[in-house]
């Protein structure tokens, strides 16, 4: 397999994983977790990956920058990013003093209303750093907008943390007195 090879997979397997598992025929846990071995019988029956094994599987989740998925014995899960009606259950954090979110500029009205919301999504999802919220932000216009977030006032207003991977985090939702709109 080649590098776009493990793209197309890590894509794949996060689509399983995040969004549909009942077209797999995959059961999560309250954790995300599934077996391998039916993941992998699943990816077989669709063309171009009839020879996927556990190790691709590992080469590709290795591979990967932005550390989508793990492994732990016979299991894996996504991180985050899930939108299955079944809520997949963290553990909450502790986060740094400061958080980012990028989002397009047509939002801002809606989450100065609102706060942050997960959406069609179980968590609101957060960068660590301005400059991946920027790139994330650029996913849906150009010129995003850098939310910064307080995340100890977001925590007395009652907002939850929990760590998605080593650059993002999530949050059940984070009011909007929490969030510093910088335009």
């Amino acid at each position: 397999m080649n590098s776009k090879d493990y793209s197309k997979l890590s894509k794949e397997i996060s689509y399983a994983l995040r969004h549909a598992p009942w077209e797999f025929e995959l059961e999560l846990d309250d954790e995300g977790f599934t077996l391998i071995e039916p993941l992998l019988k699943s990816l077989r029956e669709i063309e171009g990956w009839q020879d996927i094994t556990q190790d691709d599987v590992e080469k590709m989740i290795s591979y990967s920058h932005k550390k989508r998925h793990e492994i732990v014995g016979d299991k894996i899960r996504a991180f985050y990013g899930h939108s299955t009606p079944s809520k997949v259950m963290k553990e909450e954090a502790i986060p740094p003093m400061y958080l980012y979110h990028g989002t397009s500029p047509d939002y801002i009205n809606d989450i100065r209303n609102e706060g942050l919301l997960p959406k069609s999504r179980q968590y609101v999802h957060l960068s660590q750093d301005m400059e991946t919220a920027r790139l994330v932000g650029k996913r849906k216009n150009a010129f995003p907008v850098i939310l910064t977030i307080d995340t100890k006032m977001a925590t007395e207003y009652g907002s939850k943390f929990y760590l998605g991977n080593e650059m993002v985090w999530l949050a059940d939702k984070i009011s909007s007195n929490c969030i510093s709109f910088t335009e």
